[in-house]
């Protein structure tokens, strides 16, 4: 990653908003394919595809948590993860199809080693903090 007092942050060093919101196309793509179960829980088109409402916001949402412009915020207020997904099981079985399907996506993505192993603990750490049903 940088060095103290660099000016590049996450959200620069992935390439800003399109290569973020790649990131969010492909990982959406990526649940659809492999985890049905966990599709299952988002807004889905009539198609079943997980709405472009839902890719949307998680685009604007990812944007802000890596560094760049805090439009999630602007539109939607603080981000309150746990809140917003309270109506939602999340079990360590749908975190982990959380993660598979976003270590596709940074795979699909071709992300840089270096800042998969930055992310990659960071986005298990806020997965890991929305759980709210054990198993």
């Amino acid at each position: 990653m940088s060095s103290p007092g660099s000016l590049e942050n996450p959200y620069d060093l992935i390439g800003g908003a399109p290569v973020v919101r790649k990131l969010v196309e492909h990982f959406y793509d990526a649940m659809e394919r492999t985890e049905p179960e966990l599709t299952r829980l988002h807004a889905c088109d009539a198609e079943g595809r997980v709405s472009r409402e839902s890719r949307d916001r998680f685009a604007l949402f990812l944007i802000g948590w890596l560094g760049g412009p805090q439009a999630y915020t602007e539109r939607h207020g603080h981000p309150r993860l746990r809140m917003r997904h309270a109506r939602v099981p999340v079990s360590v079985t749908m975190r982990d199809a959380w993660l598979r399907s976003m270590t596709i996506a940074m795979d699909e993505v071709e992300i840089a080693p270096s800042l998969r192993a930055y992310l990659e603990p960071r986005l298990a750490e806020v997965a890991n903090f929305l759980r709210n049903h054990p198993g």
